[in-house]
């Protein structure tokens, strides 16, 4: 008695369990989701401001404090944006600046400089004409 007793009571709840994580993966029409955004904001305008030879101190007020600061690569620094709109897909932007005796020597990632994309633009449009 005590043992089918059991195991009913452990089925009810293996059935709760499973019909509680299906609800939490449901949309509930009408419902609010938040957007989540993480991170340090990167702009166009703000990259276009990176100059080679910088200063710490003058990235830092072009682009912020740094979200990852390596404690063994003092030298890089890595800007990462994420942004997830309320119940969409998360989106995310980086960018890692590199330097040299404190001074800027360059960047990589998810943004170019305006003035390199307008002359790639440019030199495209010269190869089909």
């Amino acid at each position: 008695m005590q043992k089918s007793l059991l195991k009913i009571t452990l089925v009810g709840l293996c059935s709760t369990l499973i019909a509680c994580n299906n609800i939490g993966s449901m949309d509930f029409p009408g419902v609010y989701k938040i957007s989540i955004p993480q991170g340090n904001i990167i702009t166009q305008e703000m990259v276009d401001q990176l100059r080679p030879g910088m200063s710490k101190r003058q990235v830092i007020f072009v682009m912020g404090t740094p979200l990852v600061r390596d404690p063994y690569h003092q030298d890089r620094w890595d800007y990462i944006y994420s942004f997830q709109p309320g119940g969409g897909e998360r989106g995310q932007e980086k960018i890692t600046v590199f330097f040299v005796d404190d001074q800027l020597v360059g960047f990589e990632g998810d943004f170019v400089p305006t003035a390199i994309a307008e002359a790639a633009s440019q030199s495209d449009e010269e190869v089909i004409n």
